[in-house]
């Protein structure tokens, strides 16, 4: 058998963990005992973080461009500053290896197209950190929708909120440029991500964006019309208790999921559904890592095993909304989404 470029002898593909932060060391721990990903190297800028991967037994380089001459290396796994992953997944592109990005792939429709045509070009799987796609729950309320079990879809509905963090007030994170609409790169993405599975590209976006727990523009509220006719519904919160809720309501009945618990440490799902003539059921899911699920199904798509189940034209779809939805919390406007 001949082993492929980017492979360990073991089969496992070996990554390079782009930026060590909150989310970057949680990536690590999450694949640790994956018998299809592993992580190989790390890469990070600040001294600190390179102090930290040392200490976990892990090879560091502060050097991007080294880690994607290094031919053991199959793939990155972006954990970097939004504003810089077009320009990181391009240049990983050019260099043969396949590319994992965290959520948003960028930050606007037309730096999202650019990376997708130079993952295309070059031959690379491009997959995203949109987890909540990998629950065994969202694959059944999927399911049901494109059977039809709900009739015509008209509204969704995602509501996502978690506390406050504690970050320092230069933390990129809060950074206008970095954060468009708020809270929604770091929550209400997943929700938009998940009503454009049910619903497709959206045509038009209305944000109510608000200071009102905090500083920082915490409270975001989105009116998404779809190309379909169907409506959306997200409301995404920084400052209460975690939660996660998804709905979907048709015609011929609705489904509603509701997450136990953050996907870092995962209790499971509730599904909920109803439809004419009956009673609401309940199905409760165990946990299980939708993120290593996510990242185990890049490995299988760069092994050639599965293709990677989020089309190039939903990533799209998922940041021409999102920019549009920046573009209306600034201007307090409907905005056309692009494309």
């Amino acid at each position: 058998m001949v082993k492929k470029v980017g492979f360990a002898e073991d089969g496992q593909f070996n990554v390079a963990v782009v930026g060590l932060g909150w989310w970057g060391k949680a990536i690590i721990e999450t694949l640790q005992g994956s018998s299809k990903i592993r992580v190989a190297k790390t890469v990070d800028m600040i001294p600190a973080a390179g102090e930290w991967a040392k200490s976990q037994g892990l090879e560091y380089t502060a050097d991007f461009d080294a880690a994607l001459a290094d031919p053991s290396i199959g793939g990155v796994v972006l954990c970097t500053p939004h504003s810089e992953h077009a320009r990181q997944i391009i240049a990983a592109a050019k260099a043969k290896k396949h590319v994992f990005c965290e959520k948003p792939l960028s930050l606007t429709r037309r730096d999202v197209v650019a990376a997708v045509e130079a993952c295309k070009a070059n031959g690379v799987v491009l997959a995203v950190g949109h987890e909540h796609r990998f629950k065994p729950v969202t694959a059944d309320v999927l399911r049901m929708v494109k059977s039809g079990e709900f009739g015509t879809i008209q509204t969704t509905e995602a509501s996502l909120t978690h506390p406050l963090r504690p970050l320092a007030p230069d933390n990129w994170r809060l950074q206008k440029t970095e954060a468009p609409g708020g809270t929604m790169t770091a929550l209400g993405i997943h929700g938009l991500d998940l009503c454009i599975a049910v619903n497709g590209p959206a045509e038009s976006v209305f944000a109510n964006v608000r200071s009102l727990a905090s500083p920082t523009r915490d409270t975001v509220t989105v009116l998404v019309s779809f190309k379909s006719g169907a409506q959306a519904v997200i409301t995404s919160l920084m400052g209460p208790p975690f939660s996660i809720r998804f709905a979907v309501f048709g015609n011929q009945g609705w489904v509603e999921v509701h997450d136990k618990a953050h996907p870092q440490a995962p209790e499971g799902w509730i599904l909920t559904k109803c439809k004419h003539g009956g009673r609401a059921e309940t199905v409760e899911y165990p946990p299980m890592s939708m993120v290593r699920a996510n990242l185990e199904a890049f490995a299988d798509a760069a092994a050639g095993r599965a293709p990677y189940p989020v089309p190039h034209e939903e990533m799209i779809a998922n940041i021409a909304a999102l920019e549009a939805i920046g573009k209306s919390g600034d201007t307090g406007q409907i905005v056309k989404v692009e494309g």
